[in-house]
């Protein structure tokens, strides 16, 4: 779950490798470091700690027209300096940054240790230079060093290198997500494409097995064994502001004012004549399916919560598994199984290797993203985007209410091709409704009053989130955007589960965020209650005129609308509370301790 950047080109390469690596801060920030070739060796500065800290360490960019660049996350050896990206052989000729893990790694270090090679950190990727120093001695050119190199690791990554004396990045892709930037008079690789959305929008998805050479003037793409691939170049539609920060004190904060805007575009086009259209998935689609499985992993699987109770409410047969479960608890697969991957990214390990298992069961499969060009897009047997535009925030925002929103649009689109299944039987108000949502999410943003009770609640012991139905995976994603950014304990229950053991827990001390989403609720006040009587705050999350207004300690106010999309204005004012809180404590709320927003190894 690292960062890695590449350029080459005219002009010094430092400031845009650094500039870069803070674009992909999100994806690791326990160590940075940079490698600038420039004809007079390979110049590597790296420290512990965030790109600022390298930036400061740094009291001139080292000069040269290509380089290397990483933001770490550690999975193998602490995050000290020695430990930070790039690596190089013993002798320094070759550097290395690598995003992934390579799982032979100790037998291949004992190996080059025995041939007099000397290792200097506690990573796996610093075999990587050392193989590749090796191979040099014998191939005929570096490009087949490199191969040699790839060839030998088993486990996963995305590798970007340059050597001393050759004006060339070498790269190489498997497992860990790669894209080539195109630009006039230069080139890049990064992780991700924020990492160069300011100075193009072309982009080539790399895909598992490809090598890739950049040369000033040029660009060439094989597979493993040498031979030419071609890969189509894509226009990315993100807009550089959209990844930027603006005025904004956090990245969290402007996704969260951002959703009005990212809901529109998720629903764009997609309702025609009061009917669901799903771009690429006609009437008829899925008629051969029988059985949904949604695979998911964080704020994804509470996002395909809502889809598996929405298909089961419409008489489909659905679960949903978390991905990283799925071998012990999918169950019988077979060609009548259509298996959902709910992944903001599209480059979730769990995730692709639960639709890859799916797959070779016989299951068709279905990715539900956010990233065109993604593996899980390409390698799934269909695509729908959720179009929510970059997400930088660490802990998901507009993704989750966008991932909602599609999901909800694609279970209709099931419910009316599955045999047995029926559309809900309100389905031309629900999407009528829907079409005010991002007005309704407008108006939540300018009259919340999650501040004031943020800092109500600031000392409390535990945070407890309850909601029945759709309401509970709002609970959970409540939860979790708590614990993530805050650092405190936070729980998310369903209603009714709250008195079968979580009432022990429950103080004076517990505020209770309830989660009205107008349809059953009855379960949710009575919980509710139980835990007032024990003493618990309730913060009833629900319309003014709703009767848990009446029993609640407070009060967070959401637009009427139809009950499948309550939850989702609910979940926007737990958003802010969340974020309120941890602004309050002071905490790094973009970049929260021992996490990364793209979990890219399992």
């Amino acid at each position: 779950m690292c960062g890695i950047i590449a350029r080459i080109g005219r002009g010094d390469a430092a400031d845009t490798l650094l500039s870069g690596l803070e674009n992909l801060e999100y994806r690791g920030y326990d160590s940075a470091g940079i490698a600038v070739q420039n004809g007079s060796g390979v110049k590597v500065h790296k420290c512990s700690g965030e790109v600022s800290e390298l930036k400061a360490d740094l009291p001139k960019a080292p000069s040269g027209n290509m380089g290397i660049g990483h933001t770490r996350w550690s999975t193998h050896g602490p995050p000290t300096d020695e430990n930070a990206h790039p690596h190089t052989d013993t002798a320094g000729d070759v550097a290395v940054v690598h995003n992934g893990v390579i799982e032979n790694y100790e037998v291949l270090k004992a190996e080059l240790q025995s041939r007099g090679h000397e290792f200097e950190s506690d990573t796996d990727t610093e075999v990587i230079p050392h193989l590749i120093d090796e191979y040099r001695e014998t191939a005929a050119t570096t490009e087949a060093a490199v191969r040699q190199a790839v060839a030998t690791l088993e486990g996963s990554y995305a590798i970007a290198a340059i050597v001393d004396g050759e004006e060339a990045v070498y790269a190489a892709r498997q497992g860990s997500p790669l894209v080539l930037g195109i630009d006039a008079d230069e080139w890049y690789l990064a992780s991700d494409v924020p990492a160069f959305l300011d100075h193009t929008d072309e982009v080539i998805y790399l895909e598992d097995g490809d090598v890739v050479v950049l040369e000033p003037d040029a660009y060439r793409i094989t597979d493993r064994d040498g031979n030419p691939v071609t890969r189509s170049v894509d226009t990315v539609d993100w807009d550089p502001e959209d990844a930027g920060k603006g005025e904004y004190d956090h990245y969290m904060r402007k996704e969260i004012d951002s959703q009005p805007s990212a809901l529109s575009n998720t629903i764009e086009g997609r309702i025609e004549d009061g009917e669901v259209a799903l771009e690429g998935l006609p009437a008829g689609t899925f008629a051969d399916v029988e059985t949904v499985q949604f695979v998911a992993c964080g704020t994804s699987y509470h996002a395909a919560m809502y889809g598996e109770q929405l298909l089961k409410a419409a008489g489909v047969h659905a679960q949903v598994i978390r991905a990283s479960e799925y071998d012990s608890m999918a169950g019988p697969v077979d060609e009548t199984t259509l298996a959902v991957a709910v992944t903001q990214s599209g480059e979730t390990a769990d995730t692709l290797d639960a639709i890859r298992t799916a797959s070779g069961r016989g299951a068709r499969t279905l990715a539900v993203t956010n990233v065109v060009g993604s593996t899980a897009a390409r390698e799934a047997d269909d695509a729908v985007y959720i179009r929510a535009g970059p997400e930088v925030g660490v802990a998901a925002t507009k993704t989750y209410s966008s991932q909602a929103v599609t999901l909800a649009l694609l279970t209709q689109r099931l419910a009316a091709d599955v045999s047995g299944g029926a559309t809900l039987e309100d389905v031309e108000t629900m999407l009528a409704t829907l079409e005010d949502l991002p007005d309704h999410v407008e108006e939540v943003l300018e009259a919340s009053r999650a501040e004031t009770l943020a800092r109500e609640f600031l000392d409390s012991r535990s945070y407890f989130f309850i909601g029945h139905g759709l309401g509970y995976s709002v609970a959970l994603e409540g939860a979790l955007k708590f614990k993530e950014i805050t650092y405190e304990h936070a729980e998310g229950f369903a209603s009714g589960e709250l008195k079968h053991g979580p009432l022990a827990l429950v103080t004076d001390e517990t505020p209770i965020f309830a989660v009205f989403t107008g349809h059953d609720d009855g379960k949710t006040k009575t919980n509710a209650i139980e835990a007032q009587a024990r003493g618990a705050p309730v913060v009833a999350v629900c319309p003014d005129d709703h009767p848990a207004v009446e029993v609640a300690d407070a009060h967070l106010s959401i637009p009427e609308t139809h009950p499948v999309w309550a939850g989702l204005l609910a979940n926007v004012q737990l958003q802010l509370v969340s974020y309120h809180a941890a602004d309050l404590l002071g905490r790094p709320i973009d970049k929260p301790r021992n996490l990364a927003k793209s979990v890219t190894v399992e």
